[in-house]
This record gives C-alpha cells, structure tokens and sequence, in this order.
C-alpha cells in the first residue's frame, strides 16, 4: 500500500466524529510503536517529522522507515511535515515523497502568511500534495518551536474564512489553549481549551478540516517513573483527554501527539536502567520504551481519538 493523504481521512473523520492522530517519529522504535498500536486497534495514522528530526535521522532513513511500516500493516498512513517554517523545507519534502506538509507562517503578518502559505500550497498542489497552514500562535518549546505567553495568541475566527480561501489551504491549524512542550500548566491551573472559538471558526469553516497542536495530555505515570528513577521534571499537567475527546467530536479532525511518546519512552528506559544498571544491550531497554510507546498509541486511538476500526 503507497501512502495516502489526509483528504479522505480527514472527511471520514469530520462525518464521523473522531480525529486522526498525528504522531511524531524520529527512529525505528517510535515508528514500530505507533505503527504496531495502530494495527492492533486498525486505525489510519498520520506519522509526522519535525525539520529536527529529519536532520537528527536523515530524510532517506525516515523513508525507509515509513515504508516498511507501510509494508508491514497494511494501513492508510500519510506522511506529514510538521511546523516547516520555510518555502524551501516544504518543497523538499514535497520532492522527497511526503504526502503532506505543514508550512506555519504564524509568526508572520497576516498577508505575509498568506503568501507564504499560498506559495506552498501551490507548488505541493501541483505534485499531488495537501497543505496545513497555521492561524495564531502557541506558547511552548518543542524543537525548533519556541514562542513565550506574552508571544502567543488565540486564532481569530474573523481571519480563517479569508486565509482559507486565498492560500486554499487543506487544513488549518487553531490556536484554541493548547501549547507546545511537556511544561503547559503548573500545579493549581486549570487547563481550558476556547471551545467557543473552534465553533466559531466551524461556523465559518462549515465541513473544513481543523488541527490541534501542542496537544499532549503529560501522562503522570510517565513523570512520575522519570523522577523516581533521577529525572527532575517540574511538576506539569498537560491538556486534560476529555476536552480532546470533545474536540475531536466538533471539527477537530486532526490532533498532534509528540510530548507524550518521548515521556512514554524516557520512562521506560530510565525504569529499565534503574532496575538493570547492569544492560548495555540497547535491544533490551529499547523494547520497554517502544512497548509504552505502542501501549500510550493504543490508548490515545481507543479512548481519546476515536479513530480505532477506521482504517
């Protein structure tokens, strides 16, 4: 099976009232993990690289990974650039066999982003490729993403028909409450996504895809096995499941998943380590962090996505 876009995922998902998870990778073990969840449970994914990632394993590796995925389940999987910030980034992975790019001018002027995002969508139109753009801005660090509160901003639904139609754009990104990064809440602050603004844009939007980044819940368990076995992560409460559940009940039809896999994981390896101080066979602390990977993907397919059986 060649891998697909998201148009027809994100139609089904929209009509059904669920959403595809987007799941960062950056090796073989993240891939395995999400990729062997998703079998279990048959659920389309959309596996997305960071222009971090790509460097740290190369484009051709990340390929090749993917295929065999492909190869090995059988499932819809599209291929997605996440958070390409430039012209260039997006047409090589659009020339490098990506289904899907995502090109964030957020942190650009309206009509600067406009033609940013219209010049991407333009030439990944023309080779068969769909476009995510990006209105507002998150707070949070994650890769190459670094935008502090008093930077960050709420979508307004009054810009996203006018964005839509002159980029012609596939999807949209919204900023609504999430935020990048493990660090979203201290202690004693109440997570709250607008929710108000998501039916606002949906009444503007009518049956157009929307997208949910920075949207890791920082599972506590997870934190908790990393600080009981020497980590120091603050105390953090990432975005409650049940307000993505509602999400992916409206016209969020796409929720982005990357904070989580790399707690999952480092858990499972500082837990294997602490326990067998004595292993330095990669296969064997590898394993126990692709096993939480797939355990985590199970979960967030099944419980908060919706997507299980959808394949």
């Amino acid at each position: 099976m060649p891998l697909v876009t998201s148009t027809e995922m994100f139609k089904k998902a929209y009509a059904g009232g669920y959403a595809i998870g987007a799941f960062n990778v950056n090796n073989m073990e993240i891939v395995q993990g999400i990729t062997e969840a998703a079998k279990e449970v048959n659920s389309p994914l959309i596996l997305q690289v960071s222009a971090g990632a790509r460097k740290y394993a190369k484009h051709v590796y990340l390929m090749k990974l993917v295929e065999a995925a492909l190869e090995d389940t059988q499932l819809p999987i599209c291929l997605h650039l996440d958070h390409g910030d430039t012209f260039e980034l997006c047409k090589s992975c659009v020339d490098g066999g990506f289904t899907s790019v995502m090109i964030d001018g957020s942190k650009h002027s309206f009509e600067d982003n406009v033609a940013l995002t219209s010049q991407v969508v333009e030439y990944a139109h023309s080779h068969g490729v769909v476009v995510e753009g990006e209105l507002g801005r998150l707070a949070g660090i994650e890769d190459a993403v670094n935008v502090s509160t008093a930077d960050s901003s709420y979508t307004d639904p009054g810009q996203v028909q006018e964005f839509v139609e002159r980029t012609g754009v596939d999807s949209l990104a919204i900023a609504i409450g999430t935020s990048h990064g493990a660090y979203k809440f201290k202690p004693g602050q109440k997570p709250q996504l607008r929710f108000d603004i998501l039916e606002e844009v949906a009444k503007r939007l009518p049956g157009f895809p929307i997208v949910l980044h920075g949207a890791s819940s920082v599972i506590p368990k997870y934190v908790d096995i990393i600080n009981s076995n020497g980590g120091n992560m603050p105390d953090a409460i990432g975005i409650p499941e049940d307000m993505l559940r509602k999400a992916a009940k409206m016209a969020v039809c796409k929720i982005n998943i990357d904070s989580d896999l790399r707690l999952a994981m480092t858990a499972g390896i500082r837990q294997h380590f602490n326990e067998h101080p004595e292993h330095f066979d990669p296969r064997q602390y590898l394993t126990v962090g692709r096993d939480n990977i797939r355990d985590l993907v199970k979960n967030k397919i099944v419980n908060v996505l919706g997507s299980d059986n959808k394949a």
